[in-house]
């Protein structure tokens, strides 16, 4: 299911202009944030994964648009820029320890933006800053304890405590690649005896493999199999309930151990809307016992949540505010 497009939010005023990049697996994402809150100039280019060029490639990448955009917009002076990454990043360090669709092994990407750009980078992850700009700008406002699940292609999660975002080193929030439970599912899912991860069973991608697996037929994605469970295929029906109800054991985990008050579902799969989560709420009846019950709503600022993120990282440098 594919982002749809979402007008993106003015970010209020604020003393400095930034630059503004989202880093992702399939695409960069490029702009820039006047001071009075505007995002203009945005640019979407390839991501070009080139083995252990593929960091120099992107840096290059990204710092040829920031040259373009101030050709474009010449009156426009970036005081800092928001660059966030996938995978397992160390904010504080700068470093990206692993990403798997990039193929990084602990690289200092902060250092390299910063050389390749001339300015100071506020660097984090794609999914924790999405979050961010979800509980500032989005369906989380007001909000305190949060988890944000993003389905698509993988599962990632970022966890909010009291307004704060838990890190522990690039580590939390890798819940897509949890074990799930054997009761869960009723195929086998990979080669190995290992029980499947979540990622295998809920992803957007995982969805339309079962599928196809199961009943012999190839789908074009997720939404295919949820139209097919909508009209009665039970094949679909078995896939995409054994789907939500992985992903709802996740939550009620997450329940148990951090509590949080809300889950917002982001990423393509979220655009199934209560198909999504009305499944799921179905499960928590059965896997919640004393936990506080968390209420699940929908992203609001789509797939450009993570580039609103890095703007406001980024302002927030600029103003001299602590940021990774």
């Amino acid at each position: 299911m594919p982002d749809s497009p979402v007008p993106m939010p003015s970010l209020g005023d604020h003393e400095h202009a930034v630059l503004a990049i989202d880093v992702g697996g399939t695409d960069i994402k490029i702009a820039l944030v006047e001071s009075d809150g505007s995002i203009i100039g945005l640019r979407r280019v390839p991501t070009k994964v080139n083995g252990e060029h593929t960091v120099a490639t992107v840096v290059h990448t990204v710092a040829r648009e920031a040259k373009q955009l101030a050709v474009d917009y010449p009156t426009i002076r970036p005081a800092a820029a928001g660059v966030i990454v996938p995978g397992i990043v160390d904010e504080e360090a700068g470093v990206c320890v692993y990403a798997r669709n990039l193929d990084w092994h602990n690289e200092p990407i902060r250092a390299q933006f910063e050389a390749a750009l001339s300015l100071p980078v506020a660097f984090g992850h794609d999914v924790r800053t999405a979050g961010d700009a979800e509980l500032q700008l989005g369906a989380g406002t007001g909000v305190r304890d949060a988890m944000v699940v993003v389905i698509g292609t993988g599962i990632a999660s970022a966890v909010f405590v009291n307004g704060s975002p838990v890190v522990s080193r690039g580590f939390a929030g890798e819940i897509g690649q949890n074990r799930v439970a054997s009761t869960v599912y009723s195929a086998a899912v990979g080669d190995g005896p290992a029980a499947p991860t979540l990622e295998e069973i809920a992803s957007a991608g995982a969805i339309a493999r079962r599928y196809a697996e199961q009943s012999g037929e190839q789908v074009q994605g997720s939404r295919e199999v949820l139209d097919r469970m909508l009209g009665g295929d039970p094949v679909a029906s078995r896939v995409w309930n054994e789907a939500t109800s992985a992903l709802a054991n996740c939550i009620a985990q997450a329940a148990g151990m951090i509590a949080p008050e809300v889950i917002l579902l982001a990423g393509g799969l979220a655009l199934a809307g209560q198909h999504l989560v009305e499944p799921i709420e179905r499960h928590l009846d059965v896997e919640l016992t004393i936990q506080r019950r968390p209420q699940l709503i929908l992203a609001q600022l789509g797939g450009d949540a993570g580039l609103i993120g890095s703007a406001l990282k980024a302002r927030a440098l600029a103003a001299g505010e602590r940021t990774p």
